[in-house]
């Protein structure tokens, strides 16, 4: 895990600052999901059905299960030390081109995009976070997420 000082984050601009450890997508985790959501589709928690009739042979993931995974992915794969507060501050882009199917270990890789200072107390960052699957050629995820920094 890389760790960065708050002060030291502009000279990061453009580069990769991390990379999360590998992450098993189980079907137990699938599972909590569609629980907390209510979003029972077969495609994801029918197991027997998703080997026979899905296009992947197996169960998959939501992909705003994948989505919800970038904090924790990103935490492991960097932190930012110094700051009063951190907040998941929101999504610039977002696209889902490979389905994680049941079982699948994914990763992100994250670069830092942008820093701009907000005001005098808070400084705004956008990363870009790529979620590879193991052994896919397509990510899971590219997405541009934003934190926010509130300075001490």
């Amino acid at each position: 895990m890389t760790s960065i000082a708050l002060e030291d984050l502009p000279k990061h601009k453009g580069k990769v600052v991390g990379q999360s450890p590998w992450l098993n997508v189980s079907q137990e985790m699938i599972q909590a999901f569609a629980d907390a959501t209510g979003d029972h589709q077969w495609i994801h928690v029918d197991v027997e059905r998703a080997k026979k009739e899905a296009p992947w042979g197996a169960p998959v993931a939501h992909g705003f299960l994948t989505l919800s995974l970038i904090p924790q992915l990103n935490q492991q794969a960097m932190t930012v030390t110094g700051p009063a507060a951190t907040i998941n501050y929101g999504m610039n882009k977002v696209r889902l081109p490979a389905a994680v199917k049941s079982g699948s270990d994914i990763r992100s890789t994250v670069e830092l995009v942008n820093i701009e200072d907000v005001d005098e107390k808070r400084i705004l960052a956008t990363y870009k976070t790529l979620i590879e699957i193991k052994g896919e050629d397509k990510p899971a995820v590219v997405a541009e997420n934003l934190a926010m920094y509130v300075k001490p």
